[in-house]
């Protein structure tokens, strides 16, 4: 049971049981990571896709030193993009590499495989908005003059209109006469009402109020 099912040459049935193998467990750990926490879609999609993708670059370089060099000189590229990727995006490139890496040491047929597999994954997982983050997660920022004691000031329309909030951050702005605050809320709709909105403009004094979702770069 231990022992690995790869022998040499590598057989069409060993390669599908790996692959499959770190599809299931890359799944599986997405869905554990996601549970009962706030995520991105596209964090939930990497754990799942990139443990195939690992899986097949030690398949190809598996004993070849030259390879797993240049492999290493490869991934070190990653974080010289000009602009900053999402989770989504990097996996995405370590996917082309794995493929590049299988066809440049002659596996041309592995490396189709691997891409009809990953690509019927990703489409799939798309479709069913694998991992998308819950509509009702929000972050909302109020700002409030500096004379007011924002502890407490809003919890009461908290427990009308949310079923759970935490204050995340202060800030001071404009000199420090205002600050802002920034709430995490679940709200109890999955729209945000204009009661709730124009309730927390009387205890604010009309000042900005921001509620919307989190970009992934906010959530990761």
């Amino acid at each position: 049971m231990f022992n690995s099912v790869i022998s040499s040459p590598m057989t069409l049935s060993a390669f599908l049981i790996c692959i499959a193998a770190a599809l299931v467990l890359g799944v599986l750990n997405a869905v554990v990571f996601s549970f009962r926490s706030r995520h991105s879609d596209s964090l939930s999609l990497t754990l799942a896709l990139l443990p195939p993708v690992v899986a097949l670059i030690i398949m190809m370089v598996n004993g070849n030193i030259g390879a797993g060099l240049a492999v290493a000189g490869t991934f070190s590229l990653v974080r010289f993009r000009s602009a900053p990727g999402t989770a989504r995006e990097i996996v995405g490139i370590f996917l082309s590499t794995a493929i590049g890496l299988a066809c440049g040491m002659g596996y041309v047929g592995i490396a189709a495989l691997f891409f009809v597999i990953m690509a019927a994954v990703v489409l799939l997982l798309s479709l069913l908005r694998f991992g998308a983050a819950n509509d009702r997660y929000r972050m909302l920022r109020i700002t409030i003059p500096e004379n007011l004691e924002y502890e407490g000031l809003f919890d009461d329309l908290f427990e009308k209109y949310t079923t759970s909030h935490e204050l995340v951050k202060v800030k001071t702005t404009n000199m420090g006469t205002l600050y802002e605050l920034s709430y995490d809320i679940y709200l109890k709709s999955s729209e945000p009402s204009k009661q709730f909105i124009d309730d927390i403009r009387c205890r604010n004094g009309n000042l900005n109020i921001i509620c919307g979702r989190r970009s992934d770069a906010e959530v990761l």
